[in-house]
């Protein structure tokens, strides 16, 4: 009985030990695991923290996409995930209707430009139409290849429909007009607040005195008005508000600055080729002298806004240094090519022509 007993005694403890030993081995191994994998692959525990951490970072819309790396390594180089168009943002991301980037083509400038070309080619012509879309189309935000397309079509437009001698049905800007008796050029000018000249060149009429009664002219609803950037020497040209096109200009120089603001041209300020004192050696310049400085034409401006309030003495005028157009070179005046001023002489209607000059 004794022997009996002390065997099941043995035989107990030797399972006991054996279920201690594989206690200790599954805790080994626990233990083991764990603390590996604290030295490897992030675990849940982990994987919940990065998960609070990516929550807590700005919204990528809000942020410009951009995600802020703040272990210090360099980020992630792969292409983010396209973000859907947002309310308020257009298909490039810029908010609707404030200017794209420089670089940035506008798509549905695109279509318009291509459309346009279209329609100038259509028989009959729809050109005026084309004219009018292309003209909205410059209020929108696009690249400045693009806006420098927009406007060397809408300048292959003008010769048509501003400078030829049709006028095409529908346009707000030109329309056909019978002469009456006792009409007279300059009298039609002025009620159309054009220069008669303007109509002369369209009409080929070679005198105003030659204007017959029951003849068909083309007429031009102005008044033209200019608009001049200093940083790119450019004059726009514009009839009403409808671009016609861009002309280059001088400008004046460092410290005789053209003024912005806004101007008009001078009542009785348009002159050909008039007397002119120079301000510094105070020599007076007639228009036979072969170093005349003003070139072909002068056109007066008044000041009315800006910097330009109140200025007298300023005017756009030829050149006798065309090398000099494109450039800061004039005591203040507009400069342009002696041919260019001629036209716009021959465009701008004093007291109604305004002549905008900015930035």
């Amino acid at each position: 009985m004794a022997r009996l007993s002390f065997n099941w005694i043995r035989g107990q403890f030797r399972t006991s030990s054996l279920y201690v030993v594989v206690a200790l081995i599954v805790f080994g191994a626990v233990v083991f695991v764990l603390f590996r994998g604290r030295d490897g692959l992030p675990q849940e525990a982990s994987a919940g923290d990065a998960v609070r951490e990516a929550n807590s970072l700005p919204d990528p819309v809000e942020s410009g996409g951009a995600v802020a790396n703040e272990t210090g390594s360099q980020p992630s180089t792969s292409a983010p995930t396209p973000l859907p168009p947002q309310p308020g943002l257009s298909p490039t991301g810029n908010p609707t209707g404030t200017p794209a980037m420089s670089g940035e083509s506008n798509p549905t400038v695109a279509n318009i430009l291509s459309q346009a070309m279209d329609l100038r080619l259509k028989q009959p012509s729809r050109i005026i139409e084309a004219r009018n879309n292309l003209n909205d189309a410059l209020k929108l935000p696009m690249s400045s290849q693009q806006r420098q397309a927009v406007k060397d079509e809408m300048a292959k437009m003008a010769e048509d429909w501003l400078f030829g001698p049709a006028a095409f049905a529908g346009d707000t800007l030109c329309e056909t007009y019978m002469v009456k008796r006792g009409d007279l050029l300059q009298v039609i000018g002025r009620r159309q607040k054009v220069p008669y000249e303007i109509l002369m060149q369209v009409n080929n009429i070679a005198r105003p005195e030659s204007l017959q009664a029951g003849r068909a002219i083309k007429i031009v609803k102005g008044p033209f008005n200019a608009k001049v950037y200093r940083s790119t020497f450019t004059l726009d040209l514009y009839l009403q508000d409808t671009y016609v096109r861009s002309f280059k200009v001088g400008l004046g120089k460092p410290g005789f600055e053209t003024p912005t603001g806004v101007w008009r041209v001078q009542e009785n300020g348009k002159l050909i080729q008039p007397p002119w004192t120079d301000p510094d050696s105070g020599r007076l310049y007639k228009s036979g002298d072969p170093d005349y400085p003003l070139g072909s034409r002068w056109i007066a401006l008044d000041g009315l806004e800006g910097q330009a309030k109140d200025r007298t003495g300023f005017a756009i005028h030829g050149t006798k240094a065309p090398e000099q157009i494109g450039t800061g070179g004039s005591r203040g005046c507009i400069r342009m090519y002696n041919g260019d001023a001629v036209l716009m002489f021959n465009l701008l209607m004093p007291v109604y022509s305004r002549v905008e000059v900015v930035d």
